[in-house]
């Protein structure tokens, strides 16, 4: 069954994005200019991802509207930027994007599409993790504790008395329950959610075979 790609632009992105997953032969493309253009084609079958060119008018503004629109709400939504990050992007993290993706698209880029693709199983756990900032304000380097609230072989939200902010890097590493084994990479800070000490983060790089081992606990409960 072919994928189904919804793209949010001003203007075509064939040239930018020919190389990527999204131009092969099982990707269905839609391309939408606007809100009202998007939940029209979206009200004749669910995408499988959304992608929003941030050069869109209000980019962060469509995003929230398309977050809290029932036809759209449950799609992962994608930012598409270029350059290097900017602090005004964190406003469409806020507004409900699960993630930016730059072009011209690097060696990892469909990688880290694919995962996001679909919306991923998630669990309710609770476990202790050892959070160290890779960049960002006065906790930059300090090794400081959190507690994972729940997870997804894609990212996990978290509770910590220590102020984190979107778009800050950090290194993470974990033991899931029942296993001895530590589960360590990279993620980002994506989203602040619901209490003021809970924080999303996107898991983007993860050490061996923790990626199935997440998998395998997420998926051990159906939950």
């Amino acid at each position: 069954m072919p994928l189904t790609a919804l793209i949010v632009s001003p203007e075509p992105l064939d040239d930018e994005l020919a190389e990527t997953a999204l131009w092969r032969q099982n990707v269905e493309r839609y391309v939408a200019a606007s809100v009202d253009d998007a939940r029209n084609v979206a009200s004749g079958g669910r995408p499988d991802i959304l992608l929003v060119d941030q050069r869109m008018t209000n980019a962060a503004g469509l995003v929230a509207q398309l977050r809290q629109d029932p036809l759209t709400r449950g799609i992962s939504i994608v930012v598409l930027a270029r350059g290097d990050f900017d602090t005004s992007e964190v406003a469409l993290l806020e507004a409900g994007a699960n993630a930016i993706l730059r072009l011209p698209p690097g060696p990892d880029w469909d990688d880290r599409l694919q995962r996001l693709i679909h919306v991923p199983v998630r669990r309710a756990a609770r476990f202790d993790v050892n959070v160290q900032m890779d960049s960002g304000f006065e906790v930059a380097g300090q090794v400081f504790p959190v507690t994972a609230l729940n997870l997804s072989v894609n990212g996990m939200l978290v509770e910590s008395s220590q102020r984190l902010h979107v778009g800050d890097d950090v290194q993470f590493a974990f033991r899931l329950p029942e296993s001895e084994a530590v589960v360590a990479g990279m993620g980002t800070v994506v989203r602040e959610g619901g209490p003021a000490s809970h924080f999303g983060v996107e898991l983007t790089h993860v050490e061996g075979d923790g990626r199935i081992r997440i998998k395998r606990y997420v998926e051990s409960t159906g939950a």
